[in-house]
């Protein structure tokens, strides 16, 4: 045989035991929501455990917003055809709970895969948030985030304001929007993402007000809101206001506000911590702040409640697809990766140990404001109303409240007349989802 032919056929079998190792390989598909810079980090992490072993191999497929993603693995379940694995964020958490059947417990999960789940490693509001109330974990907590506050350094200082001092409560952050809008060194002084979950659920959290009856959800799936009066209807009729003269400017209902303050639109936003990837990315000179607070609210600041998305996996797949799944959710539990997902993401370090690692090594000192969603959500301990929102059906009253809020800034209605059209119209489909 000529060396020719030998390298040939040599080539060949190499090119067969290559497709043989890769037809081997325990395909694990993940089902997400991550775009820009998040959605680079998920494919990161992706190829990064792919390349660590060659038993298993995770593909990771963008599925559009939270909402959208949520009802695209809804529908793939019902036509057996979910994936393995589904980024739920967080108010899907009492919708997939409720799921009997279409889910397998975290926890359950991992002692399939050799490890046992020792919930204590992880920063303990994040793991109760996804827990039953046995303590059983259902969900691995891939992206927990909390809002907090951006501004641009430079439209503040051009606005005559202290770029080194973030308004700490709502009444110094309408201050500070009018008084950029009034100067002209920015079209808008506010926005916000997510008004559901900042404006609602976290405001009630950290202004240590109820959302809803029996501990908003938490103790029982019989709700009635209560968001209706007092601070809710203050703080709202006040974004209405801002919103007459275009001072608050209007986004979207999800994240999309966030494009309003990465232009250079609006000066200050409320937002996730997760969304500092694209901040950072966008090279503006930002500050960051805690989330505001009313100072008349009794024991505010009180504390944030999660934010962000878990990692949910399907029943009907093998015990060798469920292996493949725990070998993942252990790569991504490393100190090492939880920190660098933490400090490049925003988002927050899920594990203690990547809290501590991150806090050593200097991190929160060279990069000021980036512990406050930690401290936001660790500072005090959880009060009745501060533990969480948990509805079965919290993403149909999230739309519900948002279409409320919509017609209020389009000065269709005042506060109080929305937020009593959305507890009427919520508690209906709360008693509808719950069988009453």
């Amino acid at each position: 045989m000529s060396m020719k032919a030998y390298a040939a056929g040599l080539a060949a079998t190499f090119t067969l035991l290559s497709a043989s190792t890769a037809l081997a390989q325990t395909q694990i598909d993940w089902w997400h929501a991550m775009s820009g810079a998040n959605n680079d980090v998920v494919e990161q992490l992706s190829e990064e455990f792919n390349e660590s072993q060659d038993e298993y191999r995770v593909v990771p497929v963008f599925r559009g917003t939270y909402p959208e993603t949520l009802n695209a693995g809804i529908a793939a379940f019902r036509a057996n055809q979910a994936p393995h694995i589904i980024q739920v964020f967080d108010v899907g958490t009492g919708v997939m709970m409720a799921a009997e059947g279409a889910v397998k417990p975290v926890a359950e999960i991992l002692s399939m895969g050799g490890t046992e789940f020792d919930k204590s490693q992880y920063l303990a509001g994040i793991a109760a948030y996804y827990s039953r109330p046995d303590g059983t974990m259902l969900s691995f907590p891939y992206n927990s985030s909390s809002p907090i506050l951006y501004y641009n350094k430079d439209i503040f200082e051009e606005a005559g304001l202290d770029p080194e001092t973030p308004p700490a409560t709502w009444p110094e952050v309408f201050e500070a929007a009018r008084t950029i809008k009034e100067s002209g060194a920015a079209p808008c002084g506010l926005t916000s993402t997510w008004l559901t979950w900042i404006g609602l659920e976290n405001f009630a959290a950290w202004n240590n007000l109820q959302y809803g009856t029996n501990e908003n959800g938490l103790a029982g799936t019989d709700v009635e809101l209560k968001i209706n009066e007092g601070q809710f209807v203050t703080h709202f009729q006040n974004i209405a206001d801002l919103a007459a003269d275009d001072t608050f400017r209007y986004g979207g209902r999800t994240s999309e506000a966030k494009q309003l303050f990465l232009s250079g639109e609006c000066a200050i936003m409320t937002e996730s911590s997760g969304g500092l990837g694209d901040v950072l990315n966008s090279g503006m000179n930002y500050g960051l702040g805690q989330l505001p607070y009313y100072p008349e609210a009794e024991g505010a600041p009180q504390n944030t409640i999660p934010g962000g998305a878990s990692l949910w996996v399907f029943e009907g797949k093998s015990d060798e697809e469920y292996a493949g799944v725990a070998a993942f959710f252990e790569f991504l539990s490393q100190t090492e990766i939880q920190a660098r997902l933490h400090q490049v993401s925003g988002y927050l370090p899920v594990t203690m140990a990547a809290y501590e690692a991150t806090k050593e090594s200097g991190f929160y000192d060279e990069n000021p404001g980036r512990e406050i969603p930690i401290t936001q959500m660790m500072g005090k301990e959880p009060t009745e109303n501060s533990r969480g929102v948990r509805l079965v059906n919290l993403p149909q009253v999230r739309d519900i409240q948002n279409e409320e809020f919509e017609k209020m800034l389009a000065g269709e209605q005042d506060a109080q007349t929305a937020l009593n059209n959305a507890v009427e119209r919520a508690n209906a489909a709360i008693q509808e989802a719950i069988g009453n």
